[in-house]
């Protein structure tokens, strides 16, 4: 049996989840979590083979997760889903060791053929979201800058962002500008629209 941690802070899209990978004949829910620290709790006690994560999840998100069960549970597979299948997600999810990568689109039968292909040390990228990334290409922005800029898209003020981010505003106005100046844009927001169509936040 191949034993799941399924980590989606939707209830009902998790719960109808684990029941329809429950009727497959060799997949066993084993841990379900609805924020990112809960499911490496559950991680850690349960020791999934494979770990089912949505990518944006309160507290830690799936990228997050992702990260440190590579570090602390090396043969846990991870497959990410995501109703935002930005091609920078894509990226920062490979450069952590997933090797899964689907949108929430995707049948339960997909899903589960994904898992057991993951859990043979396979890998699987949705093709369309495959494609959007080689077309988007590299970004030039920094992890921290991307960070921020993320935080400033929906036109936070810089002493929130910088609460939000446990950064100074000082610091944070440095990151917006370097960001601004990498992106060829006229203002914050300028590059904040430039860094979501191209999938780099």
């Amino acid at each position: 049996m191949i034993r799941l941690l399924l980590a989606d802070d939707e209830n009902l899209i998790r719960v109808a989840l684990a029941q329809l990978l429950e009727l497959e004949d060799d997949l066993v829910v084993v841990g379900q979590a609805a924020s990112g620290p809960e499911a490496l709790a559950v991680a850690r006690a349960e020791r999934p083979d494979v770990a089912v994560l949505d990518l944006q999840m309160p507290g830690l998100d799936g990228i997050g997760v992702a990260e440190a069960l590579a570090a602390e549970l090396p043969g846990c597979g991870v497959v990410m889903v995501t109703g935002h299948g930005r091609p920078g997600h894509l990226k920062r999810a490979l450069g952590v060791g997933v090797r899964g990568f689907l949108p929430k689109t995707t049948s339960a039968s997909t899903l589960a053929r994904v898992v057991r292909d993951v859990h043979g040390g396979r890998r699987y990228v949705d093709p369309e979201l495959a494609a959007e990334a080689m077309a988007a290409g590299d970004s030039p922005l920094t992890p921290r800058e991307a960070d921020v800029l993320e935080l400033a898209a929906d036109g936070a003020p810089v002493e929130d962002i910088a609460r939000r981010a446990s950064l100074s505003p000082g610091t944070v106005r440095n990151y917006l500008s370097s960001a601004t100046s990498k992106l060829g844009a006229a203002n914050r927001h300028d590059a904040c629209a430039t860094a979501r169509r191209l999938g780099w936040i």
